[in-house]
């Protein structure tokens, strides 16, 4: 028999470890001693003790190793359990290679500026909302104001005509890149607490969950071009692509103090096969 400390230096772990390895029961000792309580292992427990640091190197957890370790888990359940880690391992290989884009994509930008960007592009997932919009055309980009104004006071009509409350900020869909300033073909949207009947010019439904990029854009809505253009060269430099609509979100528009305004631009994305 083995004393503990030297099991432990023959598997290269800690003492610490086998005691906690032996109160969860991963690999127990074959003695005891009642007087001291000291443990004694045999020499072929190495394979087993191998076999769990393996397993752990893997990625598994002390929780699994016990159950994959056990004589009633056939072939196949261990095939399976691997498959599963090998989609987990390949799926953060994934986030961590978009990861490397995202900074490498920040370096290029600090050193073509010298200076910290004005605006942080941000990956991440909306949920599903459901809205009442009102989907208007646009002839020419000065307009964009007047037609959305009273695209909006449809829907807040219709919504206080059916006793609905909104749920959250207005937004306006837009279904064209937003380089066209001519025939723009937008929706003014609110968020609304559940389904309610439409009518001739707002419609009812929900808008599906969506990986998006995005950026705050705060002040003027001046210069909200500049904006749209830094979020798109920001979506190219990390190997993804718009999929959809794109969403302004107004979250402040403070008409008196125009610089004082907040809103939020999300496109839907995905990456870039």
């Amino acid at each position: 028999m083995i004393k503990i400390g030297d099991f432990a230096r023959l598997g290269q772990v800690s003492v610490v470890t086998l005691r906690h390895y032996d109160d969860i029961g991963l690999i127990k000792p074959v003695k005891v001693d009642r007087t001291s309580g000291y443990r004694y292992y045999e020499v072929y427990q190495l394979a087993r003790l191998n076999r769990i640091l393996a397993l752990k190197d893997l990625g598994f957890s002390l929780e699994q190793i016990e159950q994959m370790l056990s004589a009633d888990l056939s072939v196949a359940q261990l095939r399976e359990m691997l498959k599963t880690k090998h989609a987990e391992v390949a799926r953060q290989v994934a986030e961590e290679q978009d990861r490397l884009s995202r900074i490498a994509a920040r370096l290029r930008q600090i050193e073509l500026e010298d200076t910290m960007p004005d605006y942080d592009v941000v990956l991440k997932t909306v949920a599903p909302m459901l809205i009442a919009s009102n989907k208007v055309t646009i002839p020419t980009n000065d307009q964009v104001p007047q037609y959305l104004d009273k695209a909006y006071h449809a829907v807040y009509s219709h919504l206080t005509a059916n006793g609905i409350k909104e749920t959250g900020d207005c937004l306006a869909l837009w279904h064209q890149p937003a380089a066209i300033h001519a025939n723009e073909i937008a929706e003014a949207a609110v968020p609304v607490e559940k389904l309610f009947p439409a009518n001739e010019s707002v419609q009812v439904y929900e808008l599906p969950q969506a990986q998006v990029a995005s950026v705050v854009h705060q002040g003027s809505f001046d210069n909200f071009t500049q904006t749209h253009a830094i979020l798109l060269s920001g979506i190219e430099a990390i190997g993804y692509q718009v999929v959809g609509p794109y969403r302004e979100i107004y979250m402040k528009n403070d008409a008196n103090n125009p610089h004082n305004s907040t809103a939020e631009v999300q496109y839907p994305v995905e990456k870039v096969a």
